[in-house]
């Protein structure tokens, strides 16, 4: 009753001087986004940008994709998920989670190979060349049996004749930004990442980029996983010409 009595007593105040105030419009909506972790930076950026033109909060979730599909699954409240790669967007449409009509192939990256910045390493990236005789600490990329950077570093190694050189040597994470990190900390001696990821660490450097052709295409999905005029909107707006500016800045190929 206290609080209702005062502020009573500061409306009368100001309509007794005659004047009106409005207080702050604050975000009534929202939207939860789940992103694999290697677009955190321009997801960020572009969450910024959406709150500020639309009043809209917007909720982000960052990890594996696979981590994030299997959340989805059990029922997290996941509006829109971009994944980076094509096979957990499909998991989740199998699970009827996702629908073919609102989903999309949005954004590409490449494959690359990173070493800390103050130990770089002289790498050929083709069958000729044996790691071994340069590799002697460990190689860090994703969990190689679900994590996408993971599995499509499986692949290129394996198309190069590499894997069974190095695989003793692995360490698997349960994402792309964990395997930066251990090499930009100077724990891994080497690791395979996305070039966008590369690109945000002052502590590491690329050894080598590996051919498109020694992996499948590395695709980003962008999917609604729950249909409402706040989740299209956003969704849009991942089209938009400015999300495509932004994903760009960080290195990343547009598809749409």
């Amino acid at each position: 009753m206290t609080i209702t009595m005062k502020k009573l007593g500061l409306y009368s105040a100001v309509f007794g001087a005659g004047l009106l105030i409005q207080t702050p419009a604050f975000a009534a909506e929202s939207i939860t986004v789940y992103a694999a972790a290697s677009l955190t930076n321009a997801v960020n950026e572009l969450d910024t940008i959406y709150e500020q033109k639309n009043k809209t909060e917007v909720k982000t979730s960052y990890a594996g994709s696979s981590t994030l599909a299997k959340q989805i699954e059990a029922g997290a409240p996941a509006d829109v998920f971009i994944s980076a790669d094509v096979q957990w967007m499909d998991y989740l449409q199998n699970k009827q989670l996702v629908t073919a009509a609102d989903r999309i192939n949005l954004l590409g990256n490449r494959l690359v190979v990173i070493t800390p910045k103050d130990h770089p390493l002289k790498l050929k990236i083709d069958k000729s060349f044996d790691p071994s005789k340069v590799i002697q600490g460990k190689l860090c990329t994703g969990d190689t049996k679900s994590v996408p950077v993971g599995k499509y570093a499986k692949q290129a190694l394996s198309s190069l004749g590499w894997w069974d050189k190095v695989q003793p040597r692995l360490v698997e994470t349960e994402d792309v930004r964990a395997a930066l990190n251990f090499v930009a900390r100077g724990e891994c001696q080497i690791g395979i990442v996305y070039a966008t990821d590369a690109a945000i660490s002052k502590d590491v450097v690329v050894a080598g980029i590996f051919p498109e052709n020694t992996h499948p295409p590395i695709i980003y999905p962008v999917g609604l996983t729950k249909k409402n005029a706040e989740s299209v909107k956003f969704y849009k707006f991942l089209q938009s010409g400015q999300a495509k500016t932004i994903f760009k800045k960080y290195g990343f190929s547009v598809l749409q």
